[in-house]
């Protein structure tokens, strides 16, 4: 056996149970079904979950474990898996985080997740956001079309992990092991390590090294419609609320077309809608009195239009790229553009000149507490700024999306029992701080960011746009004009994967 000071301290961790507090992998892959397949999967996964949970108390752990890996991705397509275990899933394995456990993990100079759970769900986010150098899972049978069999390589799932454990350190052993104590017949991998904890991992463990200061790196960009963890509980409530949720956004949506915008914050009680106005916004624009560029933070393509309605009054808003549907449906005036910094500047000033105008410096939406860089334009063409900053909260439905159609971004956001939205009105800029005082628009442009990430409580960050969609959908986050036809189109391959 080498020893540790000639080879780099290592440790073999088990991911469910030991890093993640939760040692039941079943609501991952409820997420899998419902993000990469649809309601139909998701419900036929919830009504075996007796079954599954009466196979794990019997001790057919194989068994419970390859039937939920059947359900949620036999008939998937490789990529479908892929794509929710980038955009979906590490958000909420980062929120069931164990730091004891971390702290053990992160001390070592070289880091060994293993998993029940198919490698292709795991490995993205272990890599990425824990550090680790290598995953070891279970492999899913894909055919020579690329979509999952619902099979899995392995027969014995404990032997198969601790034989690929084996190989790995075919010239020494492990240092450390972190996992679940022993409760199968098979071998674990923890047999195979020089020092064995079992988890939880106590508070007051010492590392190998406390000298690695290193953490794990944040989920700033996800994506997925749900924004709860769909345990059987939970996924249950979800489902049974769903149908009520549509009527009860159809209704939202035909009372807000119906009723003039100064009206409904009030009415939006009654549907047990809450807006939170903080701050003395500016007086409309007048002859006298120019209009003001309403610089604000993205969360939800419902921003512009929640900011008219607790105005009273229409404020046209500029868009990156939202889609067709949701311009002919918005009850503001929109303005797309067009990505050329000389067109885009003169459309703004234009429109500036007709009184009052909002936009979203950082382009797109981000959910967690975090901004992202802003642009500069806005910063050179006028020195009324008025900042705003705009957060939301919702219980069951996120009402943005990377992956998916933004055209039900909205249904999404009114499907919630009670959504809450909160605009601070800060006080405009004064001369000093734009760019008639001789600051360059990129300082005045960071200055506006800095300002309301401290009323928001939330981080900076230099991630743009075109960042975001590459991480979740590969993509720049373009999106092109569509016909109707071509909307219908997308309406049925959206719905189209819950059949399979």
């Amino acid at each position: 056996m080498e020893s540790s000071t000639t080879t780099s301290y290592s440790v073999v961790s088990e991911l469910e149970g030991t890093l993640l507090k939760n040692p039941k992998p079943f609501a991952y892959f409820m997420l899998v079904a419902f993000e990469a397949s649809g309601l139909i999967r998701f419900a036929i996964l919830l009504l075996l979950w007796p079954i599954i949970a009466l196979l794990d108390v019997l001790g057919y752990r194989n068994g419970s474990l390859k039937l939920m890996i059947f359900v949620a991705t036999a008939g998937l397509h490789k990529s479908e898996i892929e794509s929710v275990a980038r955009a979906v899933l590490p958000k909420f394995y980062m929120d069931d985080v164990s730091m004891d456990a971390w702290r053990a993990f992160g001390s070592c100079e070289r880091r060994i997740v293993v998993t029940r759970m198919p490698r292709v769900m795991v490995e993205r986010f272990a890599k990425d956001h824990l550090r680790a150098d290598e995953v070891i899972g279970t492999e899913i049978i894909v055919n020579r079309f690329g979509y999952a069999t619902g099979l899995i390589q392995e027969t014995d799932v404990d032997r198969s992990v601790s034989n690929s454990v084996a190989n790995l350190f075919a010239v020494g052993r492990p240092q450390l092991g972190l996992g679940r104590p022993v409760i199968s017949t098979s071998p674990t991998f923890l047999s195979l390590c020089e020092e064995q904890v079992h988890a939880p991992v106590p508070s007051n463990y010492n590392g190998h090294n406390q000298r690695l200061h290193v953490q794990p790196l944040p989920v700033i960009f996800h994506d997925g419609r749900l924004v709860k963890l769909p345990t059987p509980g939970t996924a249950l409530v979800i489902l049974l609320w769903i149908p009520f949720g549509i009527i009860l956004a159809v209704i939202r949506i035909f009372v807000g077309f119906l009723l003039p915008l100064g009206a409904i914050p009030y009415v939006s009680r009654i549907f047990n809608i809450r807006f939170i106005v903080k701050g003395k916004p500016p007086a409309p624009a007048t002859a006298g009195n120019p209009g003001v560029l309403f610089v604000c933070t993205h969360r939800t393509l419902m921003d512009p239009v929640v900011l008219s309605y607790v105005l009273g009054r229409s404020i046209p808003a500029v868009t990156y790229s939202i889609s067709r549907l949701s311009e002919i449906l918005s009850p503001i005036p929109t303005f797309r553009l067009t990505r050329i910094r000389d067109v885009d500047a003169e459309m703004i000033k234009k429109e500036l000149s007709n009184g009052d105008l909002v936009v979203y410096p950082e382009g797109t939406t981000c959910r967690e507490p975090f901004l992202l860089r802003f642009s500069a334009l806005f910063a050179e063409l006028t020195d009324d700024i008025v900042p705003v900053a705009m957060n939301y909260r919702v219980g069951f439905f996120h009402a943005t999306t990377a992956r998916g159609w933004k055209g039900l971004d909205p249904i999404f956001f009114f499907m919630n029992p009670r959504p809450v939205y909160e605009v601070t009105f800060l006080n405009q800029l004064e001369v000093e701080a734009t760019c008639s005082s001789g600051k360059s628009p990129y300082d005045v442009a960071n200055y506006v960011q800095r300002i309301l990430a401290a009323t928001l409580g939330f981080e900076c960050t230099n991630f743009t746009r075109k960042d975001k969609y590459r991480v979740l959908a590969g993509n720049d986050g373009t999106v092109s004009y569509l016909s109707f036809l071509d909307q219908v189109k997308k309406v049925v391959t959206t719905i189209k994967p819950s059949f399979h």
